[in-house]
């Protein structure tokens, strides 16, 4: 399970404390969770969503904490996308373009990155989503069509190459 989902609780969990030290050591508890409660895992959902919900609750939990209410996390530069084997000129255009995708995502307000991230990232559908939030099925629909909006503002005047 772990070698499964690591990557992507970890990925998960850094669109929500934009850390890499505080997103890994959330992954650990998460898989900590995981492990506690296997016995309690009811089957209603795949051991994704199931995964995904427990990585949620914790961000959120970190994000609530006394501790993190102190620190300013403000790490970047992490792309969402996989690069493809171009020449080096594209290489350095497509970096540059990931490069402020991930930027623009990751300065969306956390409940618009939420749904992105999970909708186009974590491949999950907005019944998913929904499930795994908490939050009611049109208004996920209505925050992604939202997040689209804004990241559509964002490249207004941005050229191909991403500047």
């Amino acid at each position: 399970m772990i070698e499964d989902y690591a990557d992507r609780v970890n990925r998960l969990a850094y669109t929500y404390v934009k850390s890499w030290q505080s997103a890994e050591d959330i992954t650990q508890e998460v898989f900590i969770s995981c492990y506690k409660n296997l016995d309690s895992f009811r089957s209603e959902s795949s051991y994704k969503t199931w995964i995904f919900k427990i990585t949620v609750n914790k961000c959120k939990d970190y994000l609530k904490s006394k501790w993190y209410k102190s620190i300013v996390p403000i790490e970047f530069g992490w792309s969402l996308i996989p690069g493809s084997k171009t020449s080096p000129e594209e290489d350095v255009i497509n970096k540059n373009k990931h490069y402020t995708l991930s930027k623009n995502v990751m300065s969306l307000p956390a409940k618009y990155r939420e749904i992105i991230i999970l909708y186009y990232y974590e491949d999950l559908n907005i019944a998913e989503i929904s499930n795994l939030t908490s939050i009611n099925l049109d208004t996920v629909k209505t925050r992604l069509r939202r997040a689209k909006a804004l990241l559509r503002k964002k490249y207004e005047g941005v050229d191909e190459n991403g500047e």
